[in-house]
C-alpha cells in the first residue's frame, strides 16, 4: 500500500473535513471514526490520535460497533479472491497471500469464516500483519469457543492493532 505521509503537525492543523478525507480510511469503511476525533486536536503523538480515534469507537452505541465490525472483510475470502477490497485490506491479505490460497485452504477459510460468522454475525478479524497463516487459522479455531461479548472486544483490539499500523504508515510524529 503506497499512502502519503502527512506530518503530526499537519494532520492537527488541518480543517476538519481534510483530517476526514485524510484519515477516513484508516478504519475500514468508516470516516465516522475519524469525524469524532477531529475535534479533541491537537494531538501530542501519533499514540494519542490512534487512542482517540479507538475511543470513538469503543463510545459508539454497540448497534454501530456491530455495524462497523460487519464492514471489514473476511480473510480469505471470495472478495480477497477477487481483490475487491479496500486497498489497505488487499495489501494486508495479499502479504500473507490470503487472496491466492489453494483450492484446499480457500476451502478451509471458508469453512471457518462461515461457522465464525454465523456464530458471531460478523466476520473474522485479525491483524494479519502480526500472524502467519497458521497462526491466524489457529487462532481462529481458538476464538470460535468465545461468548459473544468476548468476541467483539476482541474484533475491536484487532481493529486497534490493524488502525495503529495504517495510521503509522500515514502520519509521522
Amino acid at each position: 500500500m503506497t499512502a502519503t505521509t502527512h506530518s503530526l503537525l499537519k494532520i492537527n492543523a488541518m480543517p476538519a473535513a481534510q483530517f476526514v478525507a485524510v484519515l477516513g480510511e484508516v478504519f475500514e469503511h468508516a470516516p465516522w471514526v475519524a469525524e469524532r476525533a477531529a475535534a479533541g486536536r491537537p494531538y501530542p503523538t501519533v499514540a494519542a490520535l490512534h487512542a482517540a480515534l479507538m475511543q470513538a469507537v469503543h463510545d459508539a452505541p454497540t448497534g454501530t460497533q456491530f455495524a462497523f465490525v460487519r464492514g471489514h472483510p473476511e480473510l480469505g475470502g471470495k472478495l480477497a479472491r477477487a481483490g475487491a477490497m479496500t486497498e489497505a485490506s488487499k495489501s494486508e491479505q495479499g502479504g500473507l497471500g490470503l487472496d491466492r490460497l489453494s483450492d484446499e485452504e480457500f476451502a478451509r477459510f471458508e469453512r471457518l469464516n462461515a461457522a465464525y460468522r454465523e456464530r458471531f454475525g460478523f466476520p473474522f478479524i485479525i491483524c494479519v500483519r502480526r500472524h502467519t497463516r497458521a497462526s491466524i487459522l489457529a487462532e481462529f479455531e481458538r476464538r470460535l469457543k468465545n461468548d459473544p461479548a468476548a468476541e467483539l472486544a476482541t474484533a475491536l483490539a484487532e481493529i486497534g492493532h490493524i488502525t495503529r499500523l495504517r495510521l503509522d504508515a500515514k502520519v509521522s510524529a
